[in-house]
């Protein structure tokens, strides 16, 4: 939903706890361990056995954004993630999306120990295309720690990088991407057309009921973009539209929240969507769902939960995990006039992370039709689900 990926983020927790207990990820001391750091210290400082050094900033209050600035790391949060997807086109009309997306987890806050090789941050990186004329998506994945430079965010927001994948941000704003894997490669320039979109109460999203369960969320929603995708022994030059989601926190999934369903919509007429809801285990919807529409000048409206329906549609079920995700969706708004039906370009878009984090969830390209207030929508986009997959982090915190 970040674009948050706040399953996702957790599970970067079990890795971090993992590595302070000086186990190695995945190693069977690492979940029990991981679940009572987050059910037992994550929202709870009173709880907590870290030494104040380890006391990570909550999000409480909204926060004035300053940017380039905000562009850049926040270390004194826990968990930060740098998150990029579109939908871009080839000369011939061939479609592709895209996903390259860095990750934060701080480990210690203040390290006693000197030494490049402490581990302050983890770095956890994912990048995926999807060739939408094959239905493939070809997916990879990095974790590394930050010191000796192997991976890192700069707190001017400048770069984010891990190995040679790297995001960069000049003097103008402009973003540019930089993946490579073998023969797969991604070399784009984004260029900002709309300010930031602030979401929840000036950027303050609230993904809870308990004190200090938020984030500091902000999206750019309208990136023009150009360059080239290497794919199948193929460099292809290609232009669309990007959205960047930048979030950071320090806190968790509460008891109880199983999942989220996250869409970045792009409508034709220059207009924008943002929609997450956080699904409970008794399959209710979480109060803390929200959305935000962002107009053709960049100015945005927040909605809640009680604002909109979003049912699920058709489903696909994947041979590799059994998760069954809803790829097609209606949204409705009774109240500003708006249907809209959100369908997969094609079903088989499912992340496998479990070397980096242990799970897997669906991060692909979409297409939306529809009506807002008598007019007839259009759009392209990107829809992230998570929890449809049995062995996922609610199991590990016994939900």
């Amino acid at each position: 939903m970040a674009t948050a990926l706040r399953q996702l983020a957790c599970c970067l927790l079990l890795l971090a706890a993992a590595c302070a207990s000086g186990c190695r990820p995945g190693s069977e001391a690492a979940p029990s361990r991981s679940a009572e750091y987050l059910r037992g210290n994550s929202m709870d400082d009173s709880k907590s056995n870290n030494s104040p050094r380890d006391v990570w900033e909550k999000v409480t209050e909204p926060r004035r954004f300053a940017f380039p600035r905000d562009h850049g790391a926040h270390p004194e949060y826990q968990i930060e993630w740098w998150y990029y997807t579109g939908n871009l086109f080839s000369s011939t009309g061939r479609r592709f999306g895209y996903q390259l997306t860095f990750f934060r987890t701080g480990i210690q806050r203040e390290p006693s120990n000197p030494s490049p090789w402490t581990v302050r941050d983890l770095y956890i990186a994912h990048f995926a295309i999807s060739d939408c004329e094959r239905g493939e998506l070809t997916r990879f994945e990095r974790s590394s720690r930050a010191g000796l430079d192997w991976a890192g965010a700069d707190i001017e927001g400048q770069r984010v990088w891990n190995g040679d994948w790297q995001l960069t941000i000049n003097a103008d704003e402009r973003h540019r991407l930089e993946a490579r894997e073998n023969d797969v490669a991604i070399d784009l320039v984004l260029t900002l057309g709309k300010p930031p979109a602030l979401h929840g109460d000036q950027g303050l999203s609230r993904k809870g009921s308990r004190p200090g369960n938020a984030s500091y969320y902000y999206s750019l929603t309208r990136l023009e973009t150009t360059g080239q995708i290497q794919l199948g022994g193929e460099t292809f030059d290609v232009e669309g539209a990007s959205w960047m989601d930048h979030e950071f926190s320090s806190s968790f999934l509460e008891r109880g929240q199983l999942g989220w369903d996250w869409f970045s919509i792009q409508l034709d007429d220059g207009t924008e969507l943002m929609i997450y809801q956080i699904r409970r285990d008794d399959g209710s919807r979480d109060t803390a769902s929200s959305g935000t529409f962002v107009d053709t000048e960049g100015a945005c409206q927040t909605f809640g939960a009680d604002d909109f329906t979003l049912t699920p549609g058709r489903t696909w079920t994947s041979p590799e995990s059994g998760g069954r995700y809803p790829v097609m969706w209606q949204f409705a708004m009774p109240g500003r006039d708006v249907e809209l039906t959100i369908e997969a370009v094609y079903p088989e878009q499912e992340m496998d992370t479990r070397i980096s984090t242990g799970i897997l969830y669906w991060e692909g390209c979409i297409d939306v039709t529809g009506r807002i207030a008598g007019r007839e929508a259009t759009g392209h986009g990107y829809l992230e689900m998570t929890g449809y997959v049995g062995d996922g982090l609610g199991g590990m915190l016994g939900q």
